[in-house]
């Protein structure tokens, strides 16, 4: 998990730094709009990355979208997370239904990180498939599609082998 959740980060351009920054920055609009990085949210967003491994669910506004369904059909702690997860949702609900519908729907029975506690640390020490089936995802991952990135994402140069996707 350790290795597949580095390749996820550096696929998105996301680092380990940024669970613990003091602010985070989401683009809205073609606009970067800064938040604080509040104690609750730099708690789930490690659990939320190896999510994101597991199912292969994209950062791109669908994966989102499908990732915010599955969570919260497999399971939220905190209305923080029902937030969130359900503000996603909605916005799917909206562009991709479909998807966002048979992410919720192929959740059924599975269980979260939040709501299925292990230290992170032993979670890295897991394989992939191992993480996937302590949450009940199907050995190839939940998604359907290959994962999208979001607009900030880094762009490998044309004709670049996708060998180091996760999943």
């Amino acid at each position: 998990m350790k290795e597949a959740r580095d390749v996820y980060l550096r696929a998105n351009g996301f680092t380990l730094e940024g669970y613990t920054a003091p602010t985070f920055e989401l683009n809205f609009f073609g606009k970067r709009v800064s938040f604080k990085n509040r104690p609750s949210r730099m708690r789930v967003v490690p659990f939320h990355d190896l999510h994101h491994v597991a199912t292969g669910y994209g950062t791109d506004f669908t994966g989102e979208a499908e990732i915010g369904a599955w969570e919260l059909r497999a399971g939220c702690n905190s209305f923080l997370l029902r937030y969130l997860n359900g503000f996603a949702a909605l916005i799917g609900l909206v562009i991709a239904p479909l998807r966002t519908l048979r992410a919720w729907r192929r959740a059924r029975g599975h269980r979260s990180l939040y709501v299925e506690p292990a230290p992170y640390d032993e979670l890295l020490g897991l394989s992939v498939s191992e993480l996937r089936s302590r949450l009940g995802v199907p050995e190839a991952g939940q998604a359907d599609r290959e994962a999208g990135l979001h607009r900030d994402a880094p762009r490998q140069p044309e004709g670049a082998a996708q060998s180091e996707r996760p999943c």
